[in-house]
């Protein structure tokens, strides 16, 4: 899938590890740099951006729904594209004010300076990412998933047990990756897939049985993405814990207490919330038993 942006940086890519984080807690095993700073320091004027008076935002392309929607996320549509606009505002830019920046998954996590003031993309929050990256609080809390297709061996599956037969797929460095390792633990070693797209792909050309993803994307997916799609089921995580997602900042960015700030804001009212109702509404998928 491929669509026209405006406003688009390139970025860069290296490849980081990762680790499953726990429901309602900060991670450990990182560092976070910056405190959260008073209201005053977190204006337009203040803040410390790649471009000033700018918002630079990054994401990978293509940019998938529910995130975001036509591939294009400077409409404002879906759950991420939204959110960045809401969180925008909240800092004093208007909406023309938002540059968005292609920026690879891996590319995000790496360590390094960034071409962005912050990436939005589905990223979940470990201890092994925080020693890489600034993290920030969670935006979404939430499971991975596995789809299939109709008719292939691991349709009608109720089990963990049952999926380990099976050649499973997921894109390399993720959370999702990990918990195809961690939880499912399969007989056959995962097929390690480049983007969410190459694993679409791999799963219609049944090249893998099962494709393992967020349960948004999952859902996406089902819809109508992936042709005979089906939904296995919702996995659950190694701790015991929902997985969440924070945007990602250099390491020890000085602008990540003032993110913090503002998510706190649109928690408290009601906002993310309200986005989360309007563009995340995945089924209510049956958790796989062990």
């Amino acid at each position: 899938m491929s669509g026209i942006r405006t406003k688009i940086i390139t970025g860069c890519a290296i490849v980081v590890a990762v680790a499953l984080a726990g429901c309602g807690q900060q991670p450990s095993g990182g560092l976070q740099a910056s405190p959260a700073p008073s209201g005053k320091d977190c204006t337009v004027k203040r803040l410390p951006l790649k471009n000033p008076g700018r918002f630079t935002v990054g994401t990978d392309s293509p940019a998938y729904p529910p995130w975001f929607k036509s591939d294009n996320p400077n409409n404002g549509q879906g759950y991420e594209s939204a959110l960045i606009y809401a969180i925008a505002k909240d800092l004093g830019f208007t909406d023309d004010e938002v540059d968005w920046v292609d920026v690879g998954f891996n590319a995000a996590i790496a360590p390094g300076e960034k071409t962005f003031d912050v990436d939005i993309n589905q990223v979940t929050i470990t201890s092994a990412r925080r020693q890489n990256v600034d993290l920030s609080d969670p935006y979404y809390t939430g499971y991975q998933a596995v789809i299939t297709i109709e008719g292939d061996k691991l349709a009608g599956d109720t089990s963990i047990a049952e999926l380990r037969g099976g050649k499973l797929g997921a894109q390399a460095d993720s959370t999702s990756l990990d918990a195809i390792n961690n939880v499912i633990k399969p007989d056959v070693p995962p097929t390690v897939l480049a983007t969410n797209d190459a694993g679409v792909k791999a799963l219609e050309q049944k090249k893998i049985d099962g494709l393992v993803v967020d349960l948004p994307t999952a859902a996406e997916m089902v819809s109508g993405e992936v042709d005979g799609g089906l939904m296995v089921g919702r996995l659950p995580t190694a701790d015991g814990n929902p997985e969440q997602f924070g945007l990602v900042l250099d390491h020890g960015s000085k602008l990540t207490g003032c993110i913090n700030q503002t998510l706190a804001t649109l928690h408290d009212n009601g906002a993310i919330a309200s986005l989360q109702g309007k563009w995340l509404n995945p089924p209510d998928v049956p958790l796989l038993k062990n």
